[in-house]
């Protein structure tokens, strides 16, 4: 089975404004000059920042990499997103669990652990929110490893042998 023409991940963490929204801008910035068409997004499991930007300690980890978060908005996860995306990355084991909990008995994207599916090491992004901004440097590299690696993997050929 040969994987769809657009390849859709959705990143989700607990308020979606620290790690969901920089993994996707990291793995946008990988994939901006890619053949193969990737659709990228984030959300949250809960409520309370829907509609704010992300953290501003977020946006600065990331702009000092030259990544620009400043045009995300905090959603949270809705039902559709289990049928409209390829895949829905947590970034723990307790959003890995929320996620599955919600997920619809039509769900067809593959749910995962971020770093189990990106690196194969079974580990969560610890959430720098409440602790230092420095904590938001550390998160920020975690990401950007586990986010390369899960690029190489999505450029790799298909299993029959075509790349598309």
């Amino acid at each position: 089975m040969s994987r769809p023409p657009e390849t859709s991940i959705l990143f989700v963490c607990l308020g979606n404004i620290c790690r969901s929204p920089m993994a996707a801008g990291i793995l946008r910035s990988l994939a901006a000059t890619s053949v193969r068409p990737i659709r990228i997004e984030s959300a949250g499991v809960g409520p309370w920042h829907v509609g704010k930007p992300p953290d501003g300690r977020a946006i600065a980890a990331a702009q000092r990499h030259g990544i620009d978060l400043t045009g995300e908005r905090a959603q949270m996860i809705a039902e559709v997103d289990y049928r409209s995306y390829d895949m829905i990355l947590a970034m723990d084991r307790s959003v890995l669990a929320n996620v599955l909990q919600r997920a619809p008995a039509d769900a067809t994207a593959r749910i995962g652990l971020f770093r189990q599916v990106a690196e194969d090491v079974d580990a969560d992004v610890d959430d720098p929110y409440t602790g230092p901004e420095d904590d938001f440097e550390t998160c920020f590299v975690e990401i950007e490893a586990a986010a390369k690696t899960l690029y190489a993997r999505l450029l790799e050929p298909t299993p029959e042998g075509s790349d598309g």
